[in-house]
């Protein structure tokens, strides 16, 4: 059961770190910028998200 519990972990990261890349090439950020988003996003699945979250660029949100 841990196993099975680890493996859902494990592909709730990788969906969101796939949204948040997705999100980042949307963005209006210059190319640069979102290389090194997505660098970040892709080496440190779990911080890179964290850190994206907190203050990466956005693709086109409406509010």
């Amino acid at each position: 059961m841990g196993s099975t519990f680890n493996g859902l972990v494990g592909l709730i990261i990788l969906a969101l770190d796939i949204w948040a890349i997705l999100n980042v090439i949307k963005s209006s950020s210059e190319v640069g910028i979102k290389v090194l988003w997505i660098l970040l996003i892709a080496l440190l699945p779990v911080l890179g998200l964290v850190i994206w979250a907190i203050a990466g660029p956005r693709g086109n949100v409406r509010i």
